[in-house]
């Protein structure tokens, strides 16, 4: 365990990683762009350069990085939800005026003003929690892994309307802490939203439309339904797979919440949606950029991120090596799942559980008619 964070934040992130060297920068640039001041990441196992990259940064004083304690709270706590409980005790959390418990691969979106948090904060009307539903990012047909921008090249996403997989509409909460209550209205950090109301009434609580949540979330809930669902103000951009080839690292390095579930030929049908185009999020790229390259610039940063980037092409090629790993990538790239990507509203929320085997050799055919637009 490192020693407890120094570090003080206004508007907070709170992460845990495992393997996501390529990926820190962007995500990092981006977020401090928008108006988060400070991440709180906790890493466990990383052997890709995650660890140097972020204490790179947080001797800078852009992150706080801890190794997750989840072991060594006894059973019962996964590495995300143990890393939850342990950041409710840090002042770091505790002083924050916003706090938002957000992956590596989901990217805050918003749509109002400047596309910043004070404008979000504006056009809410200063809520105390704000709930931002996923839009499901695909693979853009990118197989081969290369080190670019997720939200420049990916672009390829989910419709709007997607009531199913039921992880479409799945929500990540920012909220206000409240002196002794980290969680504001709430008692507990929960991955989706807070947990454990402490308080009678409904919290001032919206959605990404910026309406007000309904109140039978008050207590539990971690997705917005046919009735509150939207993306008129935020979306949380959620890259799930990024390019195929990253997409077996992710899957062997394994998950930080459900780490009893593979992330397998059901998942990647769940997650690869490429039916639509949306490049909304590409007005903030001239920012993310110019916070990159200042990021670069600091001594020693671009290095490291080039040994992360070096690393992950090497474990992309060890294992291709596998032939259970080579198996699994020809499986994701048929044509048959390359065409489902285009086309999954035809797929009910039951295939979606049973994987690509559920779906009919009728259906493929009738949407190998269907023209590419």
């Amino acid at each position: 365990m490192t020693a407890a964070p120094t570090a003080t934040a206004k508007r907070l992130i709170i992460t845990c990683m495992k393997n996501e060297g390529p990926f820190i920068l962007e995500w990092v640039a981006h977020h401090r762009a928008i108006g988060f001041d400070h991440m709180l990441v906790f890493t466990n196992d990383c052997d890709d350069g995650t660890v140097e990259l972020l204490d790179g940064l947080a001797e800078r004083g852009y992150v706080t990085r801890m190794d997750n304690p989840y072991q060594e709270m006894g059973s019962g706590y996964n590495p995300q939800k143990g890393a939850l409980k342990y950041a409710e005790s840090l002042d770091l959390v505790r002083n924050a005026e916003w706090v938002l418990v957000s992956d590596v691969d989901e990217f805050v979106n918003i749509h109002v003003g400047d596309g910043d948090l004070d404008s979000l904060f504006a056009a809410t009307n200063d809520p105390d929690m704000i709930s931002m539903q996923w839009r499901l990012f695909g693979n853009s047909f990118r197989d081969s892994y290369s080190d670019v921008l997720l939200t420049q090249e990916h672009s390829y996403c989910a419709p709007k309307y997607c009531p199913a997989p039921i992880q479409a509409w799945g929500i990540k909460t920012m909220f206000k802490t409240a002196g002794d209550y980290v969680a504001g209205a709430y008692d507990r950090i929960g991955v989706h939203r807070p947990l454990k109301r402490r308080i009678a009434d409904m919290p001032n609580w919206v959605a990404g439309t910026g309406r007000p949540v309904p109140e039978d979330m008050a207590d539990q809930g971690w997705r917005f339904g046919i009735r509150d669902h939207g993306y008129d103000m935020v979306t949380l951009n959620h890259y799930a797979v990024r390019s195929t080839e990253s997409f077996l690292v992710k899957r062997d390095r394994g998950r930080v919440n459900h780490v009893e579930r593979d992330q397998g030929l059901a998942y990647w049908m769940r997650m690869n949606f490429n039916m639509e185009q949306d490049t909304s999020i590409q007005r903030r790229l001239s920012a993310t950029k110019k916070e990159l390259t200042r990021l670069k610039r600091l001594k020693g940063i671009k290095s490291l991120h080039e040994a992360a980037v070096t690393a992950h092409r090497s474990k992309i090629t060890e294992l291709m090596a596998r032939e259970d790993m080579k198996i699994f990538y020809e499986e994701i790239t048929s044509p048959k799942l390359t065409l489902l990507s285009r086309h999954l509203n035809f797929v009910s929320r039951a295939q979606f559980n049973d994987g690509p085997d559920a779906i009919s050799a009728n259906l493929i055919d009738r949407l190998e008619q269907v023209p590419v637009l």
